[in-house]
């Protein structure tokens, strides 16, 4: 049964299906020789290039779904290539045969925390849609005094350049001096928003983290620079989030060779987490251009 060849070039993980909708647009990807169009559908069968390159397609069946928990640091941007020669958050991923990460949503070169990659296109493009309205929370570091009439502003919103939004929820968790740390959650994707919403208050943010996707929230024990694969029963949640249907199958297990990819993973993470220190102290800028 033929598919949208965008569809098809998605779940396999070359990228989200936005991505390959631009890609076949700009003439990069071809159909038994001829240059494909917006709306082609293919057979299973079909002799598919990418910038000339072959590429396998594969079926639904074929392909295994998985997704990463990156704990991004600040100073990574979410690029795949960046011209500066900054440090992107795909660098330290794990290599996948036949595809690649897909990040599910961005956070700017401030911004630490939480973020997901998938291999499955179709899914990152789903849970990236505005209609989905997946919560996320936030740690905030303010400075300086928050009035609480400001606060109340955030609860029951603001006008921004881009229209009135505001926090489904805002509270205070601690902090000392001057420095105050907040919770927030809100449902929308727009760029920075969380920092423009605070500073709609003439508040500071001096520190930003995403500690929370849906259900899905940042494991305490994972260094910055290191991931995760999540398993099956998170993976399915997101799925399920996204209208898809379960995945009945993970490379993660209980068995020895599972208990042994685990420990090379270990191993990937902790190599990972010290190149993000010697690229540290390299000089590389960590500051995004207004």
């Amino acid at each position: 049964m033929s598919e949208k060849l965008q569809k098809v070039l998605a779940r396999a993980g070359h990228g989200s299906r936005r991505e390959m909708e631009a890609w076949i647009a700009a003439g990069r990807v071809s159909v038994d020789g001829e240059i494909a169009s917006l709306g082609d559908r293919v057979e299973a069968d079909a002799k598919v290039r990418i910038d000339g390159r072959a590429i396998s397609l594969k079926s639904a069946d074929d392909i295994i779904c998985r997704v990463l928990a990156y704990h991004k640091p600040e100073g990574e941007i979410c690029s795949r290539k960046d011209p500066e020669g900054r440090t992107t958050v795909f660098e330290r991923l794990p290599k996948v045969r036949d595809a690649r990460w897909v990040a599910v949503g961005r956070l700017d070169i401030n911004t630490s925390g939480l973020l997901l990659f998938t291999c499955d296109g179709e899914l990152a493009n789903r849970l990236m849609h505005p209609s989905n309205e997946v919560e996320r929370e936030y740690a905030v570091r303010t400075f300086g005094e928050v009035p609480e009439a400001a606060v109340q502003r955030l609860r029951t919103g603001v006008t921004l350049e881009d229209g009135p939004a505001q926090f489904d929820s805002i509270k205070a968790a601690g902090g000392e001096g001057i420095n105050q740390w907040w919770h927030v959650t809100l449902r929308e994707g727009r760029n920075r928003e969380v920092r423009r919403l605070w500073e709609s208050q003439e508040v500071q943010v001096s520190r930003l983290i995403r500690v929370r996707y849906g259900q899905v929230e940042l494991p305490k024990t994972l260094p910055r620079g290191g991931w995760i694969e999540l398993p099956i029963d998170q993976v399915n949640y997101l799925r399920q989030l996204a209208g898809l249907e379960p995945e009945t199958r993970s490379l993660l297990g209980t068995d020895k060779h599972s208990v042994a990819r685990s420990k090379v993973k270990s191993a990937k993470i902790r190599r990972a987490v010290r190149k993000h220190k010697v690229g540290s102290n390299h000089g590389k800028p960590t500051r995004q251009r207004d």
